[in-house]
């Protein structure tokens, strides 16, 4: 009966009766129009387990928005296997591995010069009205693939395509070549585009930021959300690996506490607080109202990717009460998001997306009190461990170069004039890395072109490394294990499960239908999936395939 009930009344009856609302998958309906806008929503560093550890806790219509009405995915993992921002950024809305798209991390090095290479980097453009440092994130220069965005307006001029996030590759990533792009200036409480996509801001984004909205935040408290019985299950603030900078590693924590008025320090240090997220959202609905997305029948895009999660687990890792709480808090703001998207679009005309770029590992020294072989790698004395068994085979160096994303760069003029072949140096590289503490298994450039798919790890490696971009050896850590020489917090970057499981979940039962959907899918089957709905050709680099939907009928 649920089913064939008014679209209406059903959502009604849903939101008095979420559990009766989910029991039983629907499917969406066939032949459906596009949306009028499509709201693709990104949890930095959001592991797939947070969202479920937490699900008692969360409010009815934020997360459990997706989770009780919209259609869900259990078994969702990046197929690449270096994990980071960028990487999973430039994955999403493109459907490309890095072996596409070229985008192998947040930062690397050019392999033939050994230049630093930030992964939107681009000294032709400038941030508007703001100082912009050699290598901030400025274009999609580096993005050698296309994105549903870049498809949409190619399709129609007309769409417009808008991507906002508090980290520079959080949006300029997903907005592609012909969307724009807008990131927060920790240096002002600001959001500013660069001159990539215009020359000067429309008369909203001046509004906005002319409102100080950041400076809101001064004085204010972040405090825990529910009794302290409620975090039982995580562990409490202030343990010696969590990182005591900034604002602290305890609850309640007072922004600007430390400052006599809100100046660069107070502004970067809003990122890891909930706050981050409240202000990234309000200049998401800044820019609904001043670029009128979702208002005819020309679909937009609107990308909103949400920081603060991914610097709070950095500094407090995923199994802390910080992390829990943020969770929480983050909740309510979707929440109070979705609520706004139903009265100013039309609960009828858009969809929602959310997913992660990349899971997290829980902190390496609290991993080891619950008895886990975990650690972390410092790469300054790797590097000079590793030069020292060169040397003894191959005569004075050095020979290892650089760490470039989850590689090494190598000195190839010098294996030049010395007549050493290269296999021959990457083959001993490899000798002389495995032994060391915390190292699983290292891949010669041999290894990464062949065809070997039986070796655990080799694929997803071969999927994060770009031929052209790319170092001719790469790394893969232990489980649980770090590479970093800074004693406290956690990361990610590994091809494990807590770093590639992530959320891909979805509201719109007119497209998506209803369900949990336990099957293994890709991140890359995103773009494709959206590339359908909205009635596009899927873009040009993708190696995904269309999700398959709780009980999807062909459209």
């Amino acid at each position: 009966m649920q089913a064939t009930l008014p679209r209406l009344l059903l959502a009604a009856l849903c939101s008095a009766t979420l559990a009766a609302c989910s029991s039983a998958p629907t499917a969406p309906s066939v032949a459906a129009a596009p949306p009028k806008l499509l709201v693709f929503m990104v949890v930095d560093g959001l592991p797939m387990r947070q969202v479920l550890a937490y699900r008692d806790q969360l409010q009815p219509d934020g997360f459990r928005r997706f989770l009780d009405q919209g259609a869900w995915f259990a078994n969702a993992h990046y197929g690449h296997g270096h994990t980071v921002t960028a990487a999973g950024h430039a994955t999403m809305l493109t459907g490309a591995h890095p072996q596409r798209t070229a985008i192998i991390s947040n930062e690397w090095r050019d392999a033939k010069t050994g230049v630093a290479v930030y992964n939107t980097g681009d000294t032709a453009y400038q941030y508007i009205g703001h100082k912009t440092e050699p290598l901030a994130g400025t274009s999609p220069r580096n993005l050698r693939a296309e994105t549903v965005g870049d498809v949409l307006r190619e399709q129609d001029a007309g769409s417009k395509v808008i991507a906002i996030s508090g980290k520079d590759r959080g949006a300029i990533l997903p907005a592609g070549h012909k969307g724009t792009a807008y990131m927060y200036m920790s240096s002002s409480g600001e959001f500013a585009s660069s001159t990539y996509y215009m020359a000067k801001h429309p008369q909203w984004v001046n509004n906005f930021n002319a409102s100080k909205p950041a400076d809101a935040f001064f004085g204010k408290a972040w405090a825990p959300l529910l009794p302290e019985a409620a975090y039982g299950a995580s562990v409490p603030d202030g343990q010696p690996w969590q990182f005591n900078g900034g604002n602290g590693n305890q609850l309640p924590a007072i922004l600007g506490d430390k400052h006599d008025k809100p100046g660069p320090l107070f502004y970067a240090n809003i990122l890891p607080t909930p706050f981050g997220d409240q202000l990234t959202l309000a200049f998401a609905r800044a820019a609904i109202e001043g670029e009128q997305l979702g208002v005819d029948a020309k679909p937009d895009i609107l990308s909103v990717s949400l920081s603060s999660h991914d610097y709070i687990n950095h500094a407090f890792g995923p199994e802390s009460r910080l992390s829990h709480d943020h969770m929480l808090q983050l909740d309510l703001q979707l929440q109070d998001f979705f609520r706004y998207l139903d009265a100013r679009v039309g609960a009828g005309n858009y969809v929602a997306v959310l997913t992660a770029d990349h899971g997290f590992a829980d902190t390496p020294e609290w991993a080891k009190s619950q008895g886990l072989d975990t650690g972390r790698i410092n790469p300054t004395q790797v590097m000079t461990a590793l030069n020292v068994g060169l040397v003894a085979k191959f005569g004075a160096g050095p020979w290892a170069l650089h760490f470039s994303a989850a590689g090494i760069l190598f000195d190839e003029q010098l294996m030049a004039a010395r007549g050493v072949k290269p296999a021959d140096m990457y083959a001993e590289a490899k000798r002389v890395l495995l032994p060391m503490t915390g190292i699983a298994d290292v891949f010669t450039l041999a290894q990464l072109q062949s065809s070997d798919t039986s070796t655990p790890y080799l694929a997803a490696m071969r999927k994060a490394w770009h031929p052209e971009v790319a170092a001719p050896l790469q790394i893969v850590v232990k489980p649980g294990w770090l590479f970093g020489s800074r004693p406290s917090g956690s990361s990610h970057g590994t091809p494990y499960a807590y770093d590639t499981h992530v959320p891909i979940l979805a509201w719109g039962p007119r497209w998506v239908g209803r369900g949990e959907q336990a099957q293994a899918v890709e991140v890359v089957d995103i773009a494709p999936s959206l590339a359908k709905i909205l009635r596009l050709r899927v873009p040009a680099q993708s190696q995904g395939q269309a999700l398959p939907w709780p009980s999807a009928t062909e459209k």
